[in-house]
């Protein structure tokens, strides 16, 4: 149950309300508009008075509503009425009039505008119009002339919406924190539908402004990218002609005179502000940062990796910053997935989004590195030869949506750790899609089945609890494939197959195989034999001793990962 405050201004403000209610919609949408409650419980009521012109009753029942506040004269606060839209789930049961009369009133009677008893209380009506919502109308001045206490009434209606789900057997919602972007209004809705839109305008500059911003080095390439993605920028500027904050719209979105609807950032989400934006563009490192040539792919996987051991082991500061950087990957994945993933992976995205924010400030200091490489597949578009760098990043990925899942469960974040569920969800679909194609071509190369046999010994011998598991995989084969190949290009195979299963457990992978391909894949591509080993290599191989389990061994280049838990992925 979603309730929603509005506040109207000006001397005409609980006219406007009332004819709005008792109107047919701005879509046709309101069907027998009539009141199910009220401050007396006999107020006039436009949709129930069938021998009376609506609109004399329309204009007796705001001359009621508005009488304590015509009282005070030009003493009569800014704001004067108090609206509050109610709405059930779709999936819900079917509330009665009476039921949604009791909604109406514990709802007034939290916000502090009709507390239960007070006689003085300000005087409010509940207008039903559809199955699935009511409108709460409430004059701002009490029957004593006193304004009503209603501070932080968002945070209190939203609690005993919590409270009426359950009493009722309603959808339950997830209490949140106050960081979640704003949602569209009925009116946004109802354009889009009218306009044969898949999605509103709010919705569509969300993403491109999102995506822009995890794309962008520095400000000037930001509002480049979003003119090139059609998104209109106004500044607002301070006495000196400097940029404090901007406006965002798009050209076919536009008013009753043809202009177009501009949209605060700050509007759009909370870290779409101007202020945000640069905060998020500036250097995070605290010195620069060369990038070492190589795959990009690998490169962005590698630090995805750390993501989470920082969500395990980091202050809560640097894990916000790794959930930050965590949701910009997901918004640009989509735009270099395969055409069967893209739609999974834009849902992924759109979902996550909440789980980027929270109360605690984001350290982004330590996501340079996964920063500059998404950005660098973005920009350069590289060969993903087989399309296993995508499918190593999206693994790595899906086990960094698992943890920020806990990490937001630990810290009570609702929200947020729903939004990463429903991601996760996204990703399992999309995870398959990317994978599986690559993992049969893999398999189609599985070496001899004497070399199979070696991999699978070693594999009984340094992990027995695991190994019939990983032997019984599908993607066994695409396994011995890419250890075939490292050992082909002068690795130790044992010795990475030793680091790729000491590098985050397996117990609660779907395909043990499947994860430890990709780690192999990147191990053997990451840490290159040196001319010295390879000539030792080939000395080795001359004397036959190449094929033994126990074979010279090559000595990982990097400590071994720690270990982390994991889910199904």
């Amino acid at each position: 149950m979603i309730p929603k405050i509005i506040l109207g201004a000006g001397p005409k403000a609980t006219q406007r309300t009332i004819a709005y209610l008792f109107g047919k919609g701005r879509a046709n949408e309101h069907t027998d508009p009539h009141l199910v409650a009220s401050w007396n419980g006999f107020a006039p009521d436009p949709g129930r008075s069938p021998h009376r012109n609506p609109k004399d009753v329309e204009a007796q029942l705001v001359a009621q509503l508005d009488q304590p506040v015509k009282m005070l004269g030009d003493k009569a606060p800014r704001d004067t009425v108090w609206h509050c839209p109610v709405r059930a789930a779709p999936e819900d049961p079917f509330l009665s009039d009476g039921q949604w009369a009791d909604i109406a009133r514990r709802m007034v009677a939290a916000a502090g505008i009709a507390p239960e008893g007070d006689e003085e209380a300000c005087r409010w009506v509940a207008v039903r119009h559809a199955d699935d919502h009511i409108h709460i109308a409430a004059t701002l001045v009490r029957h004593d002339g006193r304004r009503p206490e209603r501070g932080y009434d968002q945070r209190a209606v939203q609690r005993e919406a919590r409270s009426i789900e359950a009493d009722y057997g309603l959808r339950r919602l997830k209490p949140g924190d106050g960081t979640g972007a704003k949602r569209l209004t009925s009116k946004e809705h109802f354009k889009a539908k009218r306009l044969g839109q898949g999605a509103a305008a709010r919705d569509v500059l969300r993403l491109r402004v999102r995506r822009a911003v995890a794309a962008a080095s520095d400000e000037a390439e930001l509002f480049a990218l979003l003119e090139s993605t059609g998104v209109a920028v106004r500044f607002k500027r301070g006495p000196s002609g400097d940029a404090l904050g901007c406006n965002f719209a798009l050209p076919h979105d536009t008013n009753d005179k043809g202009e177009p609807v501009f949209y605060a950032g700050s509007t759009l989400a909370p870290d779409l502000s101007l202020p945000k934006i640069r905060k998020h563009l500036a250097t995070t490192s605290p010195e620069p940062v060369t990038v070492r040539p190589g795959n990009p792919w690998h490169q962005a996987t590698a630090a995805a990796e750390r993501i989470p051991h920082h969500l395990t082991h980091g202050d809560d500061q640097t894990a916000q910053g790794q959930l930050v950087l965590l949701g910009a990957t997901l918004d640009l994945l989509p735009l270099t997935a395969p055409t069967t993933a893209k739609a999974e992976l834009e849902r992924a995205a759109v979902a996550f989004e909440r789980a980027t924010r929270s109360r605690i400030a984001a350290d982004l200091a330590s996501t340079y590195a996964l920063r500059r490489g998404i950005q660098s597949i973005w920009r350069d578009q590289p060969s993903d030869g087989d399309g296993s760098g995508i499918a190593m990043l999206l693994d790595t990925v899906l086990t960094a949506v698992v943890l920020a899942m806990h990490w937001h469960r630990t810290h009570q974040h609702a929200q947020q750790e729903a939004a990463a569920e429903q991601a996760l969800t996204h990703l399992q679909v999309a995870y398959p899609q990317v994978a599986a194609p690559v993992v049969a071509g893999l398999a189609q190369r599985a070496p001899s089945l004497q070399m199979k046999q070696r991999f699978a010994r070693h594999l009984q011998q340094a992990v027995p609890d695991r190994a019939e598991r990983i032997l019984g995989d599908p993607a066994w084969d695409a396994l011995t494939a890419v250890l075939a190949e490292a050992e082909a290009a002068g690795h130790n195979a044992d010795a990475l197959l030793d680091q790729a299963l000491g590098q985050r457990a397996l117990d609660d992978a779907r395909s043990p195989a499947r994860a430890l391909t990709w780690r192999v894949r990147r191990l053997g591509e990451r840490h290159a034999p040196s001319p010295r080993a390879q000539a030792a290599r080939a000395r080795s191989a001359a004397h036959g001793y190449v094929g033994s389990t126990r074979s010279i061994r090559s000595t990982p280049a990097t400590p071994l990962q720690p270990r982390t838990p994991s889910r199904r992925r």
